[in-house]
Protein backbone atom coordinates (compact mmCIF):
# COMPACT_ATOMS: atom_id res chain seq x y z
CA UNK A 1 0.00 0.00 0.00
CA UNK A 2 0.92 3.84 -0.89
CA UNK A 3 2.90 4.42 2.62
CA UNK A 4 2.25 8.29 2.11
CA UNK A 5 -1.61 7.28 2.12
CA UNK A 6 -1.39 4.96 4.79
CA UNK A 7 0.32 7.26 7.45
CA UNK A 8 -2.52 10.24 6.07
CA UNK A 9 -4.86 7.63 7.15
CA UNK A 10 -3.37 6.86 10.84
CA UNK A 11 -2.61 10.16 11.50
CA UNK A 12 -6.43 11.66 10.94
CA UNK A 13 -7.46 9.11 13.39
CA UNK A 14 -5.20 9.85 16.03
CA UNK A 15 -7.10 13.58 15.67
CA UNK A 16 -10.35 11.88 16.20
CA UNK A 17 -11.44 13.41 19.76
CA UNK A 18 -12.66 10.93 22.11
CA UNK A 19 -15.97 11.13 24.56
CA UNK A 20 -13.95 11.30 28.31
CA UNK A 21 -16.40 9.41 29.58
CA UNK A 22 -15.92 6.01 27.09
CA UNK A 23 -13.09 4.75 28.55
CA UNK A 24 -14.81 4.25 31.80
CA UNK A 25 -17.15 2.02 30.51
CA UNK A 26 -15.55 -0.15 28.45
CA UNK A 27 -13.23 -0.64 31.25
CA UNK A 28 -15.52 -0.99 33.91
CA UNK A 29 -17.57 -4.02 31.87
CA UNK A 30 -14.21 -5.46 31.14
CA UNK A 31 -13.08 -5.59 35.26
CA UNK A 32 -16.28 -6.89 36.60
CA UNK A 33 -15.86 -10.07 34.37
CA UNK A 34 -13.33 -10.84 36.38
CA UNK A 35 -11.06 -12.59 33.87
CA UNK A 36 -7.56 -11.29 32.95
CA UNK A 37 -7.05 -8.90 30.24
CA UNK A 38 -5.97 -10.61 27.19
CA UNK A 39 -3.82 -9.45 24.05
CA UNK A 40 -6.01 -10.62 21.25
CA UNK A 41 -9.13 -8.36 20.01
CA UNK A 42 -12.04 -8.57 22.17
CA UNK A 43 -16.17 -7.73 21.45
CA UNK A 44 -18.21 -6.91 24.46
CA UNK A 45 -22.10 -7.75 23.51
CA UNK A 46 -24.16 -5.04 25.69
CA UNK A 47 -27.91 -3.91 24.88
CA UNK A 48 -31.12 -1.34 26.01
CA UNK A 49 -33.42 -2.30 28.74
CA UNK A 50 -37.03 -1.73 29.06
CA UNK A 51 -37.26 -0.81 32.69
CA UNK A 52 -33.59 0.52 32.41
CA UNK A 53 -32.29 3.98 29.90
CA UNK A 54 -29.25 2.75 28.12
CA UNK A 55 -26.80 5.80 28.93
CA UNK A 56 -23.01 5.53 29.55
CA UNK A 57 -22.43 2.46 31.28
CA UNK A 58 -22.25 -1.21 30.04
CA UNK A 59 -23.05 -3.73 32.99
CA UNK A 60 -22.13 -7.55 33.40
CA UNK A 61 -24.91 -9.61 33.98
CA UNK A 62 -22.60 -12.25 36.62
CA UNK A 63 -24.92 -15.53 35.15
CA UNK A 64 -24.75 -14.54 31.40
CA UNK A 65 -20.67 -13.61 31.62
CA UNK A 66 -19.73 -16.83 33.77
CA UNK A 67 -18.36 -17.92 30.47
CA UNK A 68 -15.90 -17.12 27.58
CA UNK A 69 -16.47 -18.47 24.13
CA UNK A 70 -13.35 -19.00 22.34
CA UNK A 71 -14.55 -18.92 18.27
CA UNK A 72 -11.24 -20.56 16.08
CA UNK A 73 -10.83 -18.35 12.88
CA UNK A 74 -8.26 -17.71 10.30
CA UNK A 75 -4.88 -16.47 12.14
CA UNK A 76 -6.45 -15.95 14.92
CA UNK A 77 -9.24 -16.25 18.01
CA UNK A 78 -11.87 -14.10 18.68
CA UNK A 79 -13.26 -13.94 22.39
CA UNK A 80 -16.87 -13.35 22.93
CA UNK A 81 -17.91 -11.99 26.09
CA UNK A 82 -21.80 -12.35 26.85
CA UNK A 83 -22.66 -9.20 28.95
CA UNK A 84 -25.96 -8.08 30.82
CA UNK A 85 -28.74 -8.78 27.97
CA UNK A 86 -31.10 -5.97 27.98
CA UNK A 87 -35.09 -6.68 26.57
CA UNK A 88 -38.46 -5.22 26.33
CA UNK A 89 -40.79 -7.78 26.51
CA UNK A 90 -44.63 -6.21 26.51
CA UNK A 91 -47.02 -8.04 24.79
CA UNK A 92 -46.79 -6.97 21.13
CA UNK A 93 -43.78 -4.27 21.93
CA UNK A 94 -40.25 -6.32 22.06
CA UNK A 95 -36.58 -5.57 21.80
CA UNK A 96 -33.60 -7.05 22.31
CA UNK A 97 -30.14 -4.28 21.03
CA UNK A 98 -26.83 -5.68 21.28
CA UNK A 99 -23.85 -3.04 21.26
CA UNK A 100 -20.77 -4.23 20.14
CA UNK A 101 -17.38 -2.92 22.38
CA UNK A 102 -14.18 -2.95 21.06
CA UNK A 103 -10.94 -4.17 23.20
CA UNK A 104 -7.68 -4.13 22.91
CA UNK A 105 -6.92 -2.74 19.46
CA UNK A 106 -3.71 -1.08 19.56
CA UNK A 107 -4.75 2.47 17.63
CA UNK A 108 -6.83 3.22 21.30
CA UNK A 109 -7.99 6.65 19.68
CA UNK A 110 -9.66 4.58 16.62
CA UNK A 111 -10.82 1.95 18.99
CA UNK A 112 -13.01 4.29 20.99
CA UNK A 113 -14.42 6.35 18.41
CA UNK A 114 -15.87 3.14 16.88
CA UNK A 115 -16.80 2.44 20.83
CA UNK A 116 -18.30 5.53 21.01
CA UNK A 117 -19.93 5.10 17.81
CA UNK A 118 -21.48 2.11 18.64
CA UNK A 119 -22.59 3.06 21.82
CA UNK A 120 -24.30 6.33 20.45
CA UNK A 121 -26.24 3.88 17.92
CA UNK A 122 -27.51 1.05 20.41
CA UNK A 123 -28.79 4.23 22.58
CA UNK A 124 -30.63 5.95 19.69
CA UNK A 125 -31.95 2.64 18.61
CA UNK A 126 -33.33 1.98 21.72
CA UNK A 127 -34.63 5.85 22.73
CA UNK A 128 -36.91 5.24 19.35
CA UNK A 129 -38.28 2.35 20.20
CA UNK A 130 -39.08 3.53 23.82
CA UNK A 131 -40.44 6.93 21.88
CA UNK A 132 -42.28 5.03 19.35
CA UNK A 133 -43.78 2.00 21.87
CA UNK A 134 -45.32 4.93 23.74
CA UNK A 135 -46.65 7.20 21.64
CA UNK A 136 -48.54 4.04 20.28
CA UNK A 137 -49.29 3.62 24.29
CA UNK A 138 -50.76 7.34 24.72
CA UNK A 139 -53.09 6.72 21.39
CA UNK A 140 -54.29 3.26 22.76
CA UNK A 141 -53.40 1.38 19.58
CA UNK A 142 -52.35 -2.46 20.65
CA UNK A 143 -49.67 -1.97 17.65
CA UNK A 144 -47.08 -4.30 16.80
CA UNK A 145 -43.53 -2.95 17.05
CA UNK A 146 -40.02 -4.83 17.45
CA UNK A 147 -36.31 -4.24 16.86
CA UNK A 148 -33.47 -6.99 17.53
CA UNK A 149 -29.90 -5.59 16.87
CA UNK A 150 -26.83 -7.50 16.58
CA UNK A 151 -23.56 -7.95 15.13
CA UNK A 152 -21.15 -10.77 13.48
CA UNK A 153 -17.49 -11.13 12.31
CA UNK A 154 -17.64 -11.39 8.62
CA UNK A 155 -13.38 -12.00 8.54
CA UNK A 156 -11.03 -11.89 11.15
CA UNK A 157 -7.07 -12.90 10.06
CA UNK A 158 -3.84 -11.42 11.74
CA UNK A 159 -4.04 -8.35 10.29
CA UNK A 160 -8.07 -7.59 8.89
CA UNK A 161 -10.91 -7.57 11.30
CA UNK A 162 -14.08 -7.05 9.45
CA UNK A 163 -17.52 -6.86 11.75
CA UNK A 164 -21.42 -6.32 10.67
CA UNK A 165 -23.85 -4.26 12.61
CA UNK A 166 -27.41 -5.47 12.20
CA UNK A 167 -30.85 -4.15 12.88
CA UNK A 168 -34.07 -5.82 11.99
CA UNK A 169 -37.12 -3.53 12.25
CA UNK A 170 -40.73 -4.29 12.55
CA UNK A 171 -44.15 -2.16 12.58
CA UNK A 172 -46.31 -2.11 9.92
CA UNK A 173 -43.53 -4.13 7.44
CA UNK A 174 -40.08 -4.95 8.47
CA UNK A 175 -36.70 -3.36 7.69
CA UNK A 176 -33.00 -4.82 8.20
CA UNK A 177 -30.13 -2.88 8.06
CA UNK A 178 -26.52 -4.01 7.91
CA UNK A 179 -23.47 -1.54 8.84
CA UNK A 180 -19.83 -3.41 8.10
CA UNK A 181 -16.77 -2.09 9.83
CA UNK A 182 -13.23 -3.18 8.76
CA UNK A 183 -10.21 -2.65 10.43
CA UNK A 184 -6.39 -2.93 9.54
CA UNK A 185 -5.13 -3.81 13.12
CA UNK A 186 -1.55 -3.97 11.94
CA UNK A 187 -1.33 -0.93 10.29
CA UNK A 188 -4.58 0.58 12.89
CA UNK A 189 -6.41 2.00 10.54
CA UNK A 190 -10.00 1.30 9.58
CA UNK A 191 -10.11 0.51 5.89
CA UNK A 192 -12.54 2.74 4.33
CA UNK A 193 -13.66 1.96 0.33
CA UNK A 194 -11.71 5.03 -1.39
CA UNK A 195 -9.14 4.04 0.62
CA UNK A 196 -8.93 1.04 -0.94
CA UNK A 197 -7.81 2.89 -4.42
CA UNK A 198 -5.94 5.51 -6.75
CA UNK A 199 -8.69 7.32 -7.26
CA UNK A 200 -12.99 7.74 -7.60
CA UNK A 201 -12.99 5.75 -11.20
CA UNK A 202 -13.77 2.52 -9.04
CA UNK A 203 -17.28 3.79 -8.45
CA UNK A 204 -18.54 3.30 -12.12
CA UNK A 205 -16.36 0.74 -12.70
CA UNK A 206 -17.61 -1.49 -9.58
CA UNK A 207 -21.29 -0.26 -10.56
CA UNK A 208 -20.97 -1.49 -13.99
CA UNK A 209 -20.41 -4.95 -12.32
CA UNK A 210 -23.10 -5.17 -9.72
CA UNK A 211 -25.48 -4.14 -12.47
CA UNK A 212 -24.11 -6.87 -14.77
CA UNK A 213 -24.81 -9.44 -12.04
CA UNK A 214 -28.11 -8.67 -11.36
CA UNK A 215 -29.19 -8.79 -14.93
CA UNK A 216 -27.54 -12.02 -14.63
CA UNK A 217 -28.86 -13.54 -11.51
CA UNK A 218 -32.59 -12.00 -12.88
CA UNK A 219 -31.91 -14.25 -15.76
CA UNK A 220 -30.98 -17.41 -14.46
CA UNK A 221 -33.48 -16.79 -11.72
CA UNK A 222 -37.08 -15.79 -12.04
CA UNK A 223 -37.73 -15.30 -8.95
CA UNK A 224 -34.51 -12.67 -8.35
CA UNK A 225 -35.53 -9.17 -8.73
CA UNK A 226 -33.81 -6.17 -8.68
CA UNK A 227 -34.17 -2.37 -9.54
CA UNK A 228 -31.62 -0.74 -12.36
CA UNK A 229 -32.01 2.18 -14.23
CA UNK A 230 -31.09 1.40 -17.38
CA UNK A 231 -31.84 2.14 -21.09
CA UNK A 232 -33.24 -1.21 -21.31
CA UNK A 233 -35.77 -1.20 -18.39
CA UNK A 234 -35.88 2.73 -16.93
CA UNK A 235 -36.48 3.03 -13.44
CA UNK A 236 -36.40 6.45 -11.92
CA UNK A 237 -35.65 5.31 -8.62
CA UNK A 238 -34.11 2.02 -9.87
CA UNK A 239 -30.05 1.48 -8.86
CA UNK A 240 -27.46 3.84 -10.98
CA UNK A 241 -23.88 3.91 -9.02
CA UNK A 242 -23.12 3.37 -5.30
CA UNK A 243 -22.08 6.04 -3.37
CA UNK A 244 -18.17 7.07 -2.33
CA UNK A 245 -18.33 5.35 0.65
CA UNK A 246 -20.63 2.46 -0.26
CA UNK A 247 -20.94 -0.07 2.60
CA UNK A 248 -18.33 -2.51 1.80
CA UNK A 249 -16.37 -5.43 3.84
CA UNK A 250 -13.78 -8.14 2.75
CA UNK A 251 -14.70 -11.21 3.05
CA UNK A 252 -12.24 -14.64 4.06
CA UNK A 253 -11.14 -15.26 0.32
CA UNK A 254 -9.53 -11.36 0.71
CA UNK A 255 -12.71 -10.36 -2.40
CA UNK A 256 -14.12 -7.10 -2.20
CA UNK A 257 -18.00 -7.18 -0.83
CA UNK A 258 -20.31 -4.48 -1.84
CA UNK A 259 -23.37 -4.64 0.59
CA UNK A 260 -26.91 -3.00 0.10
CA UNK A 261 -29.84 -2.31 2.55
CA UNK A 262 -33.50 -4.37 2.25
CA UNK A 263 -34.95 -2.38 -0.33
CA UNK A 264 -32.35 -0.43 -1.61
CA UNK A 265 -31.64 -1.84 -4.90
CA UNK A 266 -34.67 -4.48 -4.61
CA UNK A 267 -38.26 -5.55 -3.08
CA UNK A 268 -38.39 -6.79 0.37
CA UNK A 269 -38.45 -10.39 -0.42
CA UNK A 270 -34.62 -10.01 -1.42
CA UNK A 271 -33.60 -9.01 2.16
CA UNK A 272 -30.25 -7.77 2.16
CA UNK A 273 -28.15 -8.22 -1.14
CA UNK A 274 -24.38 -8.74 -1.84
CA UNK A 275 -22.35 -8.62 -4.56
CA UNK A 276 -18.85 -10.20 -4.87
CA UNK A 277 -16.72 -7.99 -7.01
CA UNK A 278 -14.20 -10.19 -8.72
CA UNK A 279 -10.45 -8.76 -8.48
CA UNK A 280 -9.47 -8.89 -11.57
CA UNK A 281 -12.37 -6.04 -12.96
CA UNK A 282 -10.58 -3.56 -10.23
CA UNK A 283 -6.86 -4.68 -9.72
CA UNK A 284 -5.94 -1.54 -12.37
CA UNK A 285 -7.20 1.01 -9.84
CA UNK A 286 -6.40 -1.02 -6.49
CA UNK A 287 -3.72 0.96 -4.47
CA UNK A 288 -2.14 -2.36 -3.75
CA UNK A 289 -3.28 -6.22 -2.68
CA UNK A 290 -2.53 -5.92 0.65
CA UNK A 291 -6.35 -6.30 1.14
CA UNK A 292 -8.28 -7.74 -1.76
CA UNK A 293 -6.35 -10.47 -3.91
Amino acid sequence: MNHNKMDKLIEEYKDIPIPAELSQVVESALQKQGKPRRTKTKWVAGAAAAAVIFTTSVNLSPALAKSLESVPVIGSVVNVLTVKEYKVDKGNYQADIEVPVIDQLDNKSLEQMLNAKYLEEGQQLYDNFISEMEQQQAFGKDGHLSVTSGYNIKIETEQLLSVGRYVEETAASSMTTIQYDTIDKQNKILVTLPSLFNDSSYIKVVSENIKQQMEQQMKNDSSKMYFIDSLDAPVSDGFKMISENQNFYVNANHKLVIAFNEYEVSPGYMGTVEFIIPTEVIQSMLVSNEYIK
